[in-house]
């Protein structure tokens, strides 16, 4: 891995997210590795293929996060599915380098881990 950080891409998106937008969002980001949710592990394994990276599909309840939704944290007990993602899929020494942020349709979010 050399010396530069490994970068996680944690994604939350809305069920009925298109492809492309989710696509587009993601491809501006330099990252590594993806991560989300297993209830959209079909989109996500899409959005891996399509832009060549690895997904890791992760739990993420009671992970503390900087942004709290009182939504996400009633439907997935953490503050944001984005961050929660990113910071379990890239391990115990991650540290969030990119809060959540939303994409302009407003459907998706995303968070950036790094770990060295």
């Amino acid at each position: 891995m050399g010396g530069d950080p490994m970068k996680v891409a944690g994604i939350g998106c809305r069920n009925d997210t298109p492809l492309a937008a989710l696509t587009q969002a993601v491809a501006k980001l330099d990252a590594d590795i993806l991560a989300g949710i297993a209830i959209r592990a079909p989109l996500l394994e899409q959005l891996s293929q399509a832009l060549d990276l690895p997904l890791q599909i992760v739990e993420i309840a009671g992970i503390e996060t900087p942004s709290q939704s009182p939504r996400i944290q009633a439907l997935h007990a953490t503050g944001s599915v984005a961050e929660a993602a990113a910071l379990v899929a890239a391990g115990p020494t991650a540290k969030l380098t990119q809060p959540r942020i939303v994409s302009e349709c407003g459907r998706i979010t995303i968070a950036i881990a790094e770990v060295s």
